[in-house]
């Protein structure tokens, strides 16, 4: 018989009311705000009787362009709890001087910089640029969809799904202290016995598996179904980019997989693979972290490229400068990428020889990353350069860009390093880049194909409201801390004695709702364009003028993207076929194929939850419950024959009449 004590640890393992953090009044008072926002959405789509339409047209879609919206969507709320926590931080280190310990208790405010970390790169970023390449990539290629449609809405609901359980430690339980890459012996359980890691671990791993599934998609797709004649070398550098993120996401995220799982065992099962006794090395951990997370930088980073290589062509009003050059710098960045991984750990002892061999190596990537800037440069030379808001974001982007990629080579100079490193330095410098890269390359790619997606532009006033408050804001925030990391000021500091600093964290604070302004602005001005979409309508279907396959469309596109598949001449493949008068097939229609959306992959991303919480709480009845549930759920899928539909040739025929008729104007 099972005491009451067994019982109660059968059933839910180590959770117990102590775990609900009711003496935390900030989270308290968020799970408040959070609880009401959420009720009063849940009633707003009620009321207006709009979920069977999200779940039939949009949850359960398996329409590549309808999944990219939706990461782009997952990514705009990731990144305001992602930015929450900046704000906190930033306002808790501009006060926290002349003795004050400011308003958040340190190991509160450790939670809150592994959180911001963990969230801006995974959930932010991350789902920011699948988002992007999963919409445009088949346009471009001139596909109907990706290689494997199912497993695209799988990919996404597993991202959504380790998302999810990293949200549930704001409110049971707590989140790592650990900083956003967990290293050893501190992730251990000796020195972490709470949840917070295991939150961190399974959280990466379910979504990781999302990430990894959708690299091997694209990959596919890249590969094996692209429009007759579009060769490698006639291929749209984004969805080059794209390709080569997608190679790169193939080789790092098992690395990423068998780390966290090492980490687990370790936590778990007391296997010692990175703790200094029973023979462990916590360099292992650190080496094998890296070697997934300067890749990772370089996932983030070349999808971004792509965009500006787009942006800059189309406003320039000319082709782009060097597409050659362009692609053997992608390609070089992406072999490059995997050996420069030990500059982030100069000062642990590696030696001179192989500090300077990684040095060396970090130099010579910067090479062809600035080959592409040279090569944006001299696409808008002699360019009739138009200044809508994509070719803003570009133009912030290279200034800003370039000064985050001096100060990576300073910083690649191990010297250096040995002065700079855990320092505030390298925390401007990594903002610097991701920021004045990443950030801005997504805002530049949705402003950009908005009007593909949804029929109509995006207000142009709040757009340039948000790049400037966007821009000024980065460098209130971010230069500031280059002084203080000069001056010897280390990162992830809750508070200060030296009263001298304080002005700097000020200055960095004001800087970050500089940035909150341009966030909003950004959020005005999806409202104010949807309420004023007639006004903003594209009726040519190509607002931009676009040179790649995807602006002969309409926009949107319908859902089988292309009723004749293209035949391409030329990288600029839609200027090239209007140069030589294309006209659009009238005849010959046929039923088009098209596969049915499904459940399973909100079923199985929900599973995934059930099961990430359980084994965080070691509730192991219900870990063996989700996974036999999520196995079950898989066998069934595989016998669900009736998948696939036909749209008739007469629908195909009237839909395609129609936007023959919007196009004629730009043929």
């Amino acid at each position: 018989m099972l005491s009451n004590v067994d019982l109660m640890t059968f059933l839910f393992g180590k959770l117990t009311w102590e775990v609900i953090p009711l003496h935390e009044p900030i989270l308290v008072v968020t799970f408040a705000v959070v609880a009401l926002g959420g009720a009063a959405m849940v009633g707003a789509l009620t009321y207006f009787r709009v979920w069977g339409y999200l779940w039939n047209e949009w949850f359960t879609s398996i329409d590549h362009k309808k999944i990219g919206i939706m990461y782009i969507a997952f990514a705009l709320v990731m990144l305001l709890r992602g930015f929450a926590d900046a704000l906190m931080m930033r306002l808790q280190q501009a006060i926290a001087f002349n003795g004050s310990e400011g308003y958040l208790p340190p190991h509160h405010y450790d939670q809150i910089f592994t959180a911001h970390g963990v969230i801006m790169i995974f959930f932010v970023a991350m789902p920011f640029v699948t988002g992007l390449m999963n919409f445009v990539v088949p346009l471009q290629i001139g596909a109907r969809d990706v290689s494997f449609p199912f497993l695209n809405n799988f990919s996404f609901w597993m991202t959504v799904a380790g998302g999810v359980v990293v949200m549930l430690s704001l409110f049971i339980g707590e989140f790592a202290k650990t900083g956003w890459l967990a290293y050893p012996p501190l992730s251990g359980i000796a020195y972490s016995p709470d949840v917070g890691v295991d939150y961190y671990i399974w959280g990466l791993q379910i979504a990781g598996i999302g990430t990894l599934l959708s690299g091997i998609n694209l990959i596919a797709t890249i590969l094996k179904m692209r429009a007759p004649g579009m060769s490698m070398m006639k291929m749209p550098i984004f969805t080059w980019t794209a390709f080569c993120t997608n190679v790169l996401i193939v080789a790092a995220f098992p690395v990423l997989t068998a780390v966290l799982a090492m980490l687990a065992l370790d936590r778990y099962a007391d296997m010692h693979f990175f703790t200094s006794e029973a023979g462990g090395n916590p360099m292992m951990y650190v080496n094998l972290i890296w070697i997934w997370g300067h890749p990772e930088v370089y996932i983030l980073i070349l999808p971004a490229f792509g965009v500006f290589s787009e942006v800059v062509a189309t406003f320039s009003a000319k082709r782009l400068f060097g597409y050659t050059s362009m692609v053997y710098a992608t390609v070089v960045i992406t072999i490059l990428s995997y050996i420069v991984w030990l500059h982030h750990f100069f000062t642990m002892g590696s030696g001179a020889s192989v500090n300077a061999f990684f040095g060396i190596t970090t130099m010579i990537i910067s090479i062809p990353t600035g080959a592409k800037i040279f090569n944006w440069l001299f696409t808008m030379y002699h360019g009739r350069i138009r200044y809508e808001v994509p070719m803003l974001w570009t133009i912030g982007f290279m200034v800003t860009f370039v000064i985050g990629g001096m100060t990576g080579v300073l910083l690649a100079v191990p010297p250096a390093d040995f002065v700079l490193h855990n320092s505030l330095f390298l925390v401007a410098h990594f903002h610097n880049v991701i920021i004045g890269g990443v950030v801005f390359g997504v805002f530049a790619g949705i402003t950009f194909w908005f009007p593909k997606a949804f029929g109509f532009q995006l207000d142009p006033f709040w757009g340039k409201m948000s790049f400037w408050f966007w821009l000024v804001g980065f460098y209130f925030a971010f230069m500031p801390l280059y002084v203080l990391g000069l001056m010897g000021v280390t990162r992830r500091m809750n508070q200060f004695d030296d009263n001298s600093l304080q002005i700097w964290f000020v200055l960095a604070a004001f800087g970050a709702f500089l940035i909150l302004i341009g966030i909003l602005s950004f959020l005005i001005q999806i409202v104010v364009s949807i309420r004023n979409r007639e006004a903003l309508r594209d009726i040519t279907g190509d607002p931009w003028n676009g040179r790649t396959l995807e602006w002969s469309t309409s926009s949107p596109p319908p859902a089988y993207n292309f009723a004749f598949t293209p035949v391409v001449h030329d990288h600029d493949s839609w200027w090239f076929m209007k140069k030589h008068g294309y006209v659009r097939p009238e005849e010959g229609f046929i039923p088009i194929h098209m596969p049915k959306n499904t459940s399973t992959g909100v079923i199985l991303g929900g599973l995934s939850i059930v099961f990430g919480f359980a084994i965080v709480w070691h509730i192991w009845w219900m870990v063996i419950g989700a996974l036999i549930a999520m196995l079950g759920v898989t066998i069934a899928h595989t016998f669900n024959y009736k998948r696939d539909f036909y749209i008739p040739a007469a629908d195909v025929a009237r839909v395609e009449s129609e936007r023959t008729a919007l196009l004629s104007a730009e043929i």
